[in-house]
């Protein structure tokens, strides 16, 4: 059976951060990682040589609930399986999709069983429940599932937060109860990880984190952030969670960050993370550089024959100005989102390349701080 296991190497001795190494059936990952997240069985505007060979990514992340809905879970097992399905041989992880679920306000029921949800794309019924979503990972091979959770709305109300905590808490139990009796069918180790919930409400995060690690998971998740909080709060939420969560375990936070935010969460014991702004922000004209962001579509780049950023080692730094960027942006053409995207995706790997080096090292409190005044310099 092919393993999947977490190994530390190094922790920061002043901060809960660590760098380690993260063993799937389709290959080690350096960790702390920045997983960028391909929704639909793609990194919009890249090839998977682009990810794998140009960017050196090791993992992607693919959401349950769009390909459920589209092409389904059926046909992916069929077509032999993610990997195979979108030409990728390194590792996935694949969300639950239960937050895509929960945010489609007017078009859900949820019950003790699962959640009863219409399709965005064309109004059919359909029915998650911890056990469906285990088996439709499961179908796409996925390396990394996650458990069924119900992500609360910001703001929720104690008892409304308490409430969805008890589900998931539940799902979770069945879920894992479930992947046990399934794993005992396939040859290959795919790891289950639960999330954590419990809104902003710190002694119910503790307590749902307290919960999970009864179940002796493979990983956990720290989920419910990027809903609309402020971005100090959904640090506290980690950090009330993070404390409890076994060390020899990885921890994922769901949806996070901002470029600067990447060293906090790090900083909090976080190994793993995603989200879309990479890409989105990319498409929609925003880039990250090591001197801050440039809006692309401003009159000061028109004749800026310099890269996005000096420093900056990408393909889209090396070979093209802001000048023709914004040129590409203000015709509407794709090569602009394939482009702009390289460079953000490998903004956010090269602050990764260099919180995992201050790990190592044993320079990360050096780092934090100098990070920290850049980031305050920079208003």
């Amino acid at each position: 059976m092919s393993q999947f296991s977490f190994e530390t190497l190094a922790e920061c001795p002043e901060t809960r951060a660590r760098a380690g190494l993260l063993h799937t059936p389709h290959g080690t990952i350096e960790t702390p990682v920045f997983m960028p997240v391909g929704t639909q069985a793609t990194v919009k505007g890249l090839t998977q040589r682009d990810l794998s060979e140009d960017l050196g990514i090791r993992i992607l992340l693919a959401n349950t609930y769009h390909l459920c809905i589209r092409p389904g879970a059926e046909l992916i097992r069929e077509m032999g399986g993610l990997h195979r399905f979108m030409s990728w041989d390194h590792a996935i992880l694949t969300d639950s999709g239960g937050y895509q679920v929960f945010s489609l306000s007017g078009l859900r029921k949820v019950t003790g069983d699962g959640v009863l949800f219409q399709s965005h794309l064309n109004g059919d019924l359909h029915t998650f429940t911890p056990e469906s979503t285990v088996d439709a990972q499961l179908a796409f091979g996925s390396d990394i599932l996650m458990a069924l959770d119900e992500c609360p709305a910001y703001p929720a109300s104690r008892e409304y937060a308490r409430e969805s905590l008890g589900r998931t808490l539940a799902w979770a139990r069945r879920a894992a109860a479930h992947h046990r009796q399934r794993s005992a069918e396939i040859p290959t180790r795919h790891a289950l990880f639960p999330i954590v919930q419990g809104s902003m409400f710190r002694d119910l995060r503790r307590e749902c984190a307290a919960a999970l690690v009864d179940l002796d998971a493979d990983g956990y998740a720290i989920g419910g952030l990027s809903v609309g909080e402020p971005r100090a709060l959904s640090m506290e939420m980690v950090e009330a969670s993070e404390d409890i969560l076994p060390r020899s375990r990885p921890r994922y936070a769901m949806g996070v960050g901002m470029p600067a935010e990447l060293p906090e969460y790090v900083a909090r014991g976080v190994d793993m993370m995603d989200c879309v702004l990479p890409s989105r922000n990319a498409r929609n004209g925003s880039l990250f550089t090591s001197q801050g962001r440039i809006v692309i579509k401003h009159a000061r780049y028109k004749n800026d024959a310099l890269p996005l950023d000096e420093t900056c080692e990408c393909y889209t730094c090396r070979n093209y100005s802001r000048a023709y960027l914004r040129h590409l942006f203000l015709s509407g053409e794709i090569l602009y989102a394939a482009l702009a995207t390289r460079h953000n995706l490998w903004r956010y790997l090269d602050i990764m390349r260099e919180i995992r080096h201050a790990i190592l090292s044993g320079e990360y409190p050096e780092y934090l701080r100098t990070v920290r005044s850049a980031n305050a310099e920079a208003g």
